[in-house]
């Protein structure tokens, strides 16, 4: 089973960007799904955005589309998730995940995924 680990969170001003990153440990990463959720405070946690290792498909809730890029990074098991504009609403614990399949499912669902990790807080505030 995929080890996941994230790193890259902070506090950002409105309108600010920031990279998170998640490096994974383990085998056959060319057949996993990466994905990036996030949970705020007395809310669900909900889907983010996916990249298929092996394709490079890519998947984004609506409500990031356009201001947030997921990639694979040239580091062997690093996938990047690069968010700017950054709005208040996007306070949050970002939390990377992985699983096992080619794609990404259209839809972004927790249950979708087995490896998780620990979750780096992001805070967008003046």
């Amino acid at each position: 089973q995929l080890h996941v680990v994230e790193s890259g969170g902070g506090l950002v001003q409105p309108g600010g960007s920031l990279r998170l990153s998640c490096v994974a440990s383990g085998f056959s990463w060319n057949n996993y799904v990466v994905g990036w959720f996030r949970q705020a405070p007395g809310k669900e946690r909900e889907g983010v955005s996916c990249i298929s290792i092996s394709t490079g498909n890519t998947e984004y809730a609506a409500s990031v589309s356009g201001r947030f890029t997921i990639s694979r990074g040239n580091a062997e098991k690093t996938v990047f998730l690069e968010m700017n504009s950054l709005k208040p609403e996007d306070t949050a614990v970002y939390y990377c995940a992985a699983d096992q399949r080619l794609s990404c499912f259209d839809h972004l669902l927790p249950g979708d995924f087995s490896s998780w990790g620990q979750g780096t807080q992001v805070t967008v505030s003046s």
